[in-house]
């Protein structure tokens, strides 16, 4: 797309997108009548048949029964359900029916044959068997995506704001890929704030899933961090206010929905051998089995066993920086010795191999050939994007901010979704709104 055209169109993102969502806070009656709207249509219209030109019945699949048992009832005769199961073959292979699973039947005359029998394996598509022309199509439903926020006040963690919410877990692992390099998600403090704009995918009116997040906000301890999505030919991830990539050199943990156990310290008694001693990581406590990540990019070298650490790797990085990961469960598929990972990369998996007591993985974090406090070093912040380019992501970044900070906060360590925009093509931000 020329330049040109992307940055009005980017433009119209600053100025209509905020505005809508922003009087969309402030009507929150609105929503109910859109949804209302939104359900009458669905009702009159779906799986692309103007509804009031048929009888519709609804069902759903029951254990051990059959495709000729389903249509039995439908007045089909058994010589078209023996054609319509031949002609599904290259479709789909109606012994894959399942209990529990939904169908519906279209009929135009309850007194004759039905038309249609359609089948819903998940929310994503169907299989319409047409029972007087004996053809069968695989159809995927259409999906909306809205343009939703979500907030909350973190008391413990936010899985515990989040993870109980359909969906929410999923934007858990959105906020941490967006804030991973900034914030220790290890460390949040009650009373910390996060905000998300994120895409909500619907089908016929009900939520499937999330998209992409398109803006985050944390807040903790007076600190305001912002993550902007951006793309364009030369850039695509997160970034900072001022440009600069939110992915920096190393993560902040090499494991997800952990906590920890034991920090670094030179004098700790050793719950194994009952005696004070240097303890020179971080113990990042887990599940059994729960993947391990190379915190940056490097070299594996070394993917071995030893009596007190376990299973252990460790990774070279550059001349200055390694780390090292203790009592694995075991190593993920070829890692080993000469391996090159990436960041983010699985390494292993958590285990309490060695001298450990409980799950947990050692992380180890050299710096010129000495191990040190990961959680104290100042590493230095990644290179800006081009100054050029500058001004293309500063019109994305001030209407992504705006959104952010039109978001509700709710003052407890629950989450609330604010009103949604709806956009047609989950590919832009800049189509059709409502």
């Amino acid at each position: 797309m020329p330049k040109p055209i992307r940055l009005l169109l980017l433009l119209i993102l600053i100025i209509i997108i905020p505005a809508i969502v922003l009087i969309k806070l402030k009507n929150p009656r609105n929503s109910d009548e859109e949804k209302e709207t939104v359900d009458a249509v669905i009702k009159e219209y779906a799986y692309g048949f103007d509804l009031d030109s048929f009888q519709l019945e609804k069902d759903t699949i029951l254990p051990n029964q059959f495709f000729a048992e389903l249509l039995a009832p439908l007045q089909v005769p058994y010589s078209d359900v023996m054609k319509l199961a031949e002609e599904s073959k290259d479709v789909f292979d109606i012994r894959y029916l399942r209990a529990g699973k939904p169908f519906t039947v279209l009929s135009k005359d309850s007194c004759d044959q039905a038309d249609f029998f359609i089948y819903e394996p998940n929310p994503y598509e169907y299989i319409q068997f047409d029972l007087k022309n004996l053809c069968v199509d695989k159809i995927k439903n259409p999906v909306d995506t809205f343009i939703q926020t979500i907030s909350g006040v973190i008391e413990s963690s936010p899985w515990n704001a989040l993870g109980k919410k359909k969906n929410k877990p999923q934007l858990i692992e959105m906020l941490e890929d967006a804030m991973a390099w900034s914030i220790d998600f290890h460390h949040v403090l009650a009373g910390d704030q996060f905000r998300m704009v994120y895409e909500a995918k619907y089908i016929n009116g009900q939520e499937t899933g999330v998209g992409r997040l398109i803006g985050a906000y944390y807040q903790t301890a007076n600190n305001d961090y912002y993550s902007i999505r951006f793309k364009s030919p030369k850039y695509d991830g997160y970034y900072d206010e001022e440009g600069r990539p939110m992915k920096k050199a190393f993560l902040k943990a090499p494991v997800k929905y952990s906590r920890i156990s034991s920090g670094y310290s030179k004098n700790r008694f050793h719950p194994v051998l009952k005696r004070n001693k240097a303890h020179r990581g971080t113990d990042y406590a887990a599940p059994k089995g729960t993947p391990i990540f190379s915190v940056a990019d490097g070299v594996v070298t070394k993917a071995t066993r030893s009596r007190n650490n376990g299973n252990y790797v460790k990774v070279k990085h550059d001349d200055m920086y390694s780390t090292q990961y203790l009592h694995m469960s075991g190593f993920a598929p070829g890692i080993k010795s000469g391996v090159h990972v990436k960041q983010g990369e699985t390494i292993g998996y958590i285990g309490k191999t060695g001298l450990a007591t409980g799950y947990h993985v050692c992380f180890r974090f050299w710096k010129n050939g000495r191990e040190v406090n990961h959680l104290r070093e100042k590493l230095p912040p990644p290179e800006p994007m081009e100054k050029t380019d500058l001004p293309e992501f500063y019109i994305v970044r001030d209407s992504v901010v705006q959104m952010l900070n039109q978001v509700l906060v709710i003052p407890k360590a629950q989450t609330v979704a604010s009103d949604s925009l709806l956009v047609n093509n989950a590919d832009s931000l800049i189509t059709d709104t409502l």
